[in-house]
């Protein structure tokens, strides 16, 4: 199973990495996979995942390195998606903010269930988990602002709000959809798999 998930991951990142749109953004969105591969590569022994997190980590690597090599707003399927459904925008960058909540909601519940942080109710468990990943999406939008600032030359690409007002707005809201349906379809399962941890 390693070695497949290992197989994928670096196939999907150098082909990402051949001739992206635009180098700079390629790099930008690519980041936070290369990180997370470096914190799985890091705590594989001393803090293993379930294979539900690894395998939801794996995807949500995927989209953002499909992001990176076209550019969220020119993935050329969501081109023919808006195209099909007579949409005004690219909208590739809404799975990558579902999945920002989605993923981050079953990693985040992870380890509070596993550091015992919170040890009896449910509620607050997932009330804590959909305040974790809107803070993280929260610091992402800040960093998309904080980069737009720095690099007026990326800074189109990288943001990718295609002309729409209430893009950091949508996108926070595209996360918190994410999280919770993650904790309504997975919770039962991921329970099961931190059973046999």
């Amino acid at each position: 199973m390693k070695y497949l998930w290992l197989a994928v991951f670096m196939s999907v990142l150098i082909w990402s990495g051949i001739a992206p749109k635009d180098q700079l953004t390629w790099f930008l969105e690519v980041f936070p996979a290369l990180t997370g591969f470096a914190l799985i590569i890091y705590t594989y022994k001393s803090f293993p995942l379930t294979p539900l997190l690894y395998t939801l980590i794996l995807i949500h690597m995927i989209i953002l390195m499909v992001g990176g090599h076209y550019t969220y707003a020119e993935v050329p399927l969501f081109d023919w998606i808006r195209e099909v459904l007579h949409q005004s925008r690219n909208n590739y960058d809404k799975v990558g903010h579902f999945a920002q909540g989605f993923v981050p909601a079953i990693l985040a519940r992870e380890i509070l269930i596993r550091k015992k942080v919170v040890k009896q109710s449910r509620l607050w468990l997932n009330y804590i988990v959909l305040s974790i990943i809107l803070s993280v999406s929260a610091f992402y939008e800040m960093l998309e602002w904080w980069v737009a600032l720095v690099s007026e030359q990326a800074a189109d690409a990288f943001l990718g709000t295609q002309g729409y007002v209430w893009d950091t707005q949508s996108d926070m809201a595209w996360c918190l959809l994410g999280g919770i349906t993650a904790l309504l379809l997975l919770s039962r399962h991921h329970d099961r798999e931190l059973e046999k941890l």
